[in-house]
């Protein structure tokens, strides 16, 4: 996970114009580029989370056509609990502050919390990961005693991530 922040990071900071690359040279100058740099990033880090959990929301929409199809309605309310909690992870994650602290801002970030905030975004890439596991085994469960118990999995992994995300937002709030 950290290869990939640092992949973020330095592509944001690699497309820098020249006049940034001179400024950071002016002393103070350079700790307000890299601030702003790490914010950009935890912007775009942000949005690769919406995007993976979108797909994976369309992942359970398809899951519950399939059921619909094969005359498993019973578990399509199941199914929508969990797609709920997907999308408005989703969309919290999206609309989320980018952690810009301006002279005028209500709530200020410090660099540290900034830094907090940073982690708690790529471990809800690792929730990714953990949701796309969940769904599997809600498809390989189909037709088995065990799809509920799958079902509830999958319902429990996303509130988690709802969890996880009242947690970062704490940081914000601590201010």
């Amino acid at each position: 996970m950290s290869d990939l922040k640092d992949q973020i990071f330095s592509n944001v900071t690699g497309d820098m114009d020249i006049f940034k690359k001179i400024a950071s040279k002016i002393p103070g100058f350079k700790g307000y580029v890299e601030s702003q740099a790490r914010r950009d990033s935890d912007k775009v880090l942000r949005d690769t989370i919406y995007s993976r959990f979108c797909e994976l929301g369309d992942q359970v929409s398809t899951l519950q056509r399939d059921f619909i199809s094969y005359g498993e309605i019973a578990y399509v309310d199941d199914l929508e609990r969990s797609a709920i909690k997907m999308r408005t992870f989703a969309d919290r994650v999206r609309t989320a502050p980018r952690g810009y602290s301006s002279i005028f801002a209500a709530v200020k970030i410090k660099e540290e919390d900034l830094a907090r905030l940073y982690e708690f975004d790529a471990a809800l890439l690792d929730k990714a990961d953990e949701v796309g596991r969940a769904i599997e085994n809600v498809q390989s469960s189909v037709g088995t005693d065990g799809l509920k118990a799958a079902i509830r999995n999958l319902e429990t992994v996303s509130a988690d991530c709802v969890a996880t995300f009242d947690r970062r937002e704490e940081v914000v709030t601590a201010q």
